[in-house]
């Protein structure tokens, strides 16, 4: 069993006022550059909704210090991403978004969100790249980079991009059915894998890479896949399809999976070794992992309660990673 040490909550955007019209609360899904003197951490957020309730979702940064990570010395001053245009798969969202270092430039998957009439969203992935190590990305073109198809028809998002042995992996989240529970369409989804040689032309899979703990409708979601040892680590999180909402019973837990060729993964949630706290900001859920490296310790980002609505929390792995 793993053991990681929590410093607490390390970001809480409701502490910057003076970006309003953009950034309100949250700070999901963080991913992480490490760079010389700082380590930078994109994350997504939400200002006020509109007239009509609706939420807009965009990306930005924090940049904390490289040897405190708890201290924080720079967030963005506006989203790295802008929504899409009218009638395009992002216009309503870019959440949840993925980077990766390559070369002289960062590259950005997300999942670009629209609006639906019978269910709530539908979600497909795109791609950035930003030359200005991440302070603004430039979308790859309109449309989507990998979406729905014939064995994946609804929700493709929870991006993650890995580089191994010069070849991309894409690790991500594809809805397997909607179906209506208390007069609201909730969603079931499992963690995928799909490999490309360009990062544009993606082969998927076509396999859910885990099996299920909490049955056929256990809801998994954001796999982070690490290399340490001789062997890949994933950690990711999963709940059950209903009453997520208002039984912590049922909310988002960290699971864990290893693997020696990234396609065939055995599950092992018992070694993921974090787990809510009994006070605080995840005393409800633990959820969306990403896990780095840095001077040879691991720690690993996450978001607490209500899906990092007041951000998110940081650990460090007292150990190592076998």
């Amino acid at each position: 069993m793993f053991r990681w040490r929590k410093y607490g909550l390390i970001f809480n955007p409701t502490d910057f006022k003076d970006r309003p019209e953009w950034i309100n609360e949250y700070a999901q899904a963080p991913n992480a550059i490490v760079f010389e003197k700082f380590v930078r951490v994109f994350f997504c957020c939400r200002p006020k909704p509109d007239a009509k309730g609706q939420f807009v979702s965009y990306c930005a940064f924090v940049d904390l210090n490289r040897h405190d990570l708890s201290k924080i010395i720079n967030i963005a001053t506006k989203p790295v991403l802008e929504l899409g245009a009218l009638g395009t798969f992002d216009e309503f969202g870019t959440y949840p978004v993925s980077v990766i270092k390559e070369s002289d430039e960062i590259i950005a998957y997300y999942g670009g969100w629209t609006r639906c009439e019978s269910v709530p969203f539908n979600i497909s992935l795109g791609c950035a790249k930003s030359k200005d190590n991440g302070e603004s990305f430039a979308k790859t073109g309109v449309g989507p980079v990998l979406s729905h198809s014939l064995d994946e028809p609804f929700v493709v998002t929870s991006p993650k991009i890995r580089k191994y042995n010069n070849s991309w992996y894409l690790f991500y989240t594809s809805g397997q059915k909607w179906f209506i529970y208390n007069g609201r369409a909730e969603i079931v989804y499992k963690l995928r894998l799909a490999t490309s040689s360009d990062r544009l032309t993606w082969k998927k899979v076509n396999k859910n890479i885990i099996t299920d703990k909490l049955g056929p409708d256990e809801a998994q979601a954001c796999p982070d896949v690490i290399y340490a040892n001789g062997k890949y680590h994933m950690f990711y999180c999963y709940r059950q399809a209903v009453d997520f909402r208002v039984n912590t019973n049922n909310t988002y837990r960290i699971g864990y999976a290893f693997s020696n060729d990234l396609i065939n993964w055995t599950r092992d949630d018992s070694k993921a070794g974090i787990d809510i706290s009994e006070s605080g900001f995840d005393n409800e859920m633990v959820a969306y992992p990403t896990v780095i490296e840095l001077d040879r310790k691991y720690y690993m980002f996450y978001l607490g309660n209500k899906v990092g609505k007041a951000g998110f929390g940081l650990a460090e792995l007292e150990g190592d990673l076998k």
